[in-house]
């Protein structure tokens, strides 16, 4: 089933002071005017929140996740340093954090790698600065984020992607962008024997849908046809 990319709130929503005093914030953003803008942001509108790191390494980010009590994750999708955006993501959902993805690129193909890799929002930097409080709030609480017409353009695209469990997408990007077997299972956090699994489920969607994907090769050129990778 594919994911449903709408604004949902899981469960009622506690105060704002409640969210201001349990948010622990990681920005990575590699524009320094542009992320000394959003902490200016996130300083005025959570003002007991705690930024426990900022800046453009998403190892540091990543080490920090790990140290620190961390409630999301603000991640640019393009940060200069030759990573993919389904890696950045992953980089974080791997070890549970919540990602609330913020770029320029507004296209639903960038949304649709990011949710693929286990983001829970999604917001352009044109937003207007209440959506990105909206959707700060709504993510750090467990709950999904996307723009009401970011979400229509998404429903009208319907690929065979779509049809991938969440798992079953996730290990096919990873695979398909170039890692090992073994690496995909630690980045999920399961066994090779389970990643292994989930790629021949969704090979076998791709055949039934009229579209083989026999080789790493052909699983990149549909992926990336799909908007999945780059």
């Amino acid at each position: 089933m594919a994911t449903t990319l709408t604004p949902i709130r899981s469960r009622p929503l506690p105060s704002l002071d409640f969210v201001d005093e349990k948010l622990g914030i990681v920005l990575v953003e590699d524009h320094p005017l542009y992320r000394e803008g959003l902490k200016t942001f996130i300083k005025t509108s959570f003002p007991t929140a705690t930024l426990q790191y900022e800046g453009a390494d998403v190892n540091e980010a990543k080490a920090a996740c790990e140290k620190k009590k961390v409630s999301i994750a603000i991640v640019d999708l393009h940060l200069g340093d030759g990573r993919s955006p389904s890696e950045i993501v992953s980089l974080f959902t791997s070890i549970k954090i919540p990602v609330l993805v913020i770029s320029a690129l507004s296209n639903f193909e960038s949304v649709k790698t990011a949710f693929s890799m286990g983001a829970k929002g999604f917001v352009s930097k044109d937003s207007a600065t209440e959506e990105l409080k909206k959707a700060i709030k709504a993510v750090a609480q467990g709950s999904e984020w996307i723009s009401p017409v970011m979400s229509q353009a998404i429903a009208f695209d319907k690929k065979t992607s779509d049809e991938l469990s969440n798992q079953e997408r996730k290990a096919l990007v990873l695979y398909a962008s170039g890692l090992k077997l073994d690496a995909v299972a630690r980045r999920m956090g399961v066994a090779p024997s389970t990643v292994k699994q989930y790629i021949e489920r969704a090979k076998m969607k791709y055949r039934v849908a009229g579209k083989p994907i026999r080789t790493k090769t052909d699983m990149y050129r549909t992926l990336r046809d799909e908007g999945l990778v780059e």
